[in-house]
């Protein structure tokens, strides 16, 4: 029976002129993920990484801290989607990641005034009618992704390796997670606001169908420092 972990990139470089790029807090959070799973994980893991640079750094330096000779697969089936997009579609001026930057550090409560943009942002993506005007629309995205788990999970019921690791983003593990749990849209991205960098998400292969074990498991970053904690 494999075990899968989903893993959220570590923190990458919100509102700066390239978000695709770990933060040195990000590193920090990539390495004690890395030295976690050099404690749980008994033999090498099958892995696979997004294309995103995020997703390539984050799997890099987690595997140095315990399978330094696992080489991972790359498959652009679980990027994120494109969420500069989906923030300027709503808000034109948003196309400038500095200025939601500075708006979100301008606000009294900054999480709270983000958490809003998001949920305008992804109700807009999500609602229907817009569809035509994003790159990848919600329907594509989330078909993307459930593809993705369904090959993963055909190729794991084949190889039977005892545990896979896949390096993705907050949105594409809360659709694994809504699709797993039956959430409509609007619950699936409460989840993605809720996912920490770095935290793993645990799914159980039965067959070739995944169960999902756990959500959001941050504590071995938390128990470090719980200063390294972050959702953007």
């Amino acid at each position: 029976m494999t075990t899968i972990y989903l893993i959220r990139h570590g923190q990458a470089s919100f509102g700066a002129e390239s978000y695709d790029k770990l933060s040195p807090n990000g590193e920090l959070q990539a390495i004690l993920l890395g030295q976690y799973f050099n404690q749980i994980l008994k033999e090498a893991p099958y892995v696979v990484a997004g294309s995103m640079q995020r997703h390539q750094q984050t799997a890099t330096l987690a595997l140095a801290q315990c399978f330094p000779e696992v080489e991972f697969e790359t498959d652009q089936a679980w990027n994120e989607f494109n969420h500069q997009q989906v923030f300027a579609q709503y808000e034109p001026r948003f196309n400038q990641p500095h200025l939601l930057k500075q708006d979100v550090e301008n606000e009294i409560n900054p999480r709270a005034y983000l958490a809003k943009i998001f949920e305008g942002a992804i109700g807009r993506w999500t609602g229907g009618e817009y569809h035509h005007e994003y790159d990848e629309s919600w329907p594509h995205f989330k078909n993307r992704v459930e593809s993705a788990l369904q090959n993963l999970c055909d190729e794991l019921a084949k190889t039977k390796p005892r545990y896979a690791v896949v390096f993705t983003s907050g949105g594409v593990i809360s659709v694994v997670a809504g699709k797993l749990l039956e959430l409509n849209p609007n619950r699936t991205f409460a989840l993605n606001w809720a996912i920490t960098n770095a935290s793993m998400t645990t799914l159980r292969l039965v067959g070739n169908e995944p169960q999902l074990l756990s959500l959001n498991e941050h504590h071995f970053i938390k128990a470090e420092n719980s200063q390294l904690l972050t959702w953007i």
